[in-house]
């Protein structure tokens, strides 16, 4: 019988601490033996968001309970492990020193193989652990840091076909929270008062809908939201503005998909159905799932997100990453050395910044 492969994945790169043990199944898929993520959303409410030593020091305090819980919760020993994941970058270099150098030494303790892994690829990878996927398919990453569309065509080997220019689309979900004041987390609590609201109500920018490809710009999005709320009379007016915020967002994603899926058409010709799979922390969005699912049906795509719980930050997707590693033996230099920028596709343009022309 072949060796089911067993990982320990560690994610440290924000402010959610986190650790999880992953195995293979028969199906090609993973079995998640534990998952155990610690939010810090008390530590930073009270400043509207995260600050970088807070976290840090939450990572510090916490990391030893949360590795052992999770091991606890797997019921394997470490001495059952092949091989140690931690998120090596992008992050906050404070807190990814954390859970990286505790792999480390977990590796070395224990005799085991690290792997340090991109964050943003373990994102990529994580509809795996649910959904037999295979190369290539189309991404849309999109998170409070990143907002991306992406040609994965093997394992370490993306092409990004689009980017955000200024804000990314979690990043814009937070701070329309804090203009609207609806609390902290933003991005869950926009879509929550969004219910309360009529998307219709306001008519918000569609910044560069019609040209730049699938890259995206919402800067100028936010700063409308910001204008009109300056005339907000009810709370009432607060549900609508962020109602059509939402919708707001929802109409470029959409648009811009589809721009994603006419060149994923171009580049990869195949005569089966094409995946779409969107993963970060904004696809736990009901909305934006709803209508990502619409267009994908009309483009003839499986549309996949994968289960809420592994669309955040978690280190189920860092393990599940560490193991399609250890299968190819993809080695990455460790060197000691965390990595607050690690582009998936070194090759792409930087675009950020004004007087951008696309």
């Amino acid at each position: 019988m072949k060796k089911k492969l067993t990982f320990l994945g560690i994610e440290t790169s924000c402010d959610e601490t986190a650790a999880s043990v992953v195995q293979e199944n028969d199906e090609g898929t993973a079995s998640v033996l534990s998952n155990i993520v610690s939010s810090q959303i008390k530590e930073h409410k009270k400043f509207g968001g995260i600050v970088p030593e807070i976290a840090a020091r939450a990572h510090i305090e916490n990391i030893d309970l949360i590795i052992q819980e999770a091991i606890y919760k797997s019921k394997k020993k470490i001495k059952d492990f092949d091989g140690i994941a931690a998120t090596r970058g992008p992050g906050l270099v404070v807190c990814l020193n954390i859970g990286f150098n505790i792999g480390k030494s977990i590796s070395a303790f224990a005799g085991k193989k690290f792997f340090p892994i991109n964050h943003l690829e373990g994102h990529v990878l994580s509809p795996g652990i649910e959904n037999k996927i295979s190369f290539p398919y189309l991404v849309l990453l999109v998170s409070g840091g990143h907002s991306q569309f992406l040609i994965a065509k093997g394992l370490n080997n993306y092409k990004q076909i689009g980017t955000t220019i200024d804000d990314a689309v979690g990043e814009a979900f937070d701070k329309t929270s804090k203009i609207l004041d609806l609390g902290y987390p933003g991005g869950p609590n926009v879509e929550k008062f969004a219910k309360k609201g009529n998307k219709d109500s306001y008519n918000l920018p569609l910044p560069i809908i019609n040209k730049g490809g699938c890259n995206l710009s919402l800067a100028c999005l936010k700063t409308d939201v910001l204008r009109k709320s300056k005339n907000i009379k009810s709370n009432q007016d607060r549900y609508d503005l962020a109602a059509s915020f939402q919708e707001t967002i929802n109409k470029i994603l959409v648009k811009k998909t589809e721009i994603a899926m006419r060149e994923f058409d171009k580049e990869i010709s195949s005569k089966t159905l094409k995946s779409f799979v969107v993963v970060g922390g904004v696809a736990g969005n009901e909305s934006i799932r709803k209508n990502l699912k619409k267009i994908s049906k009309k483009m003839n795509y499986r549309c996949i997100f994968p289960s809420k719980e592994f669309c955040g930050d978690n280190a189920a997707m860092i393990a599940w990453a560490g193991i399609q590693r250890f299968k190819k033996k993809l080695y990455e230099k460790e060197n000691g050395i965390v990595k607050s920028r690690w582009p998936l596709d070194k090759s792409a343009p930087f675009l950020k910044g004004p007087g951008l022309k696309l």
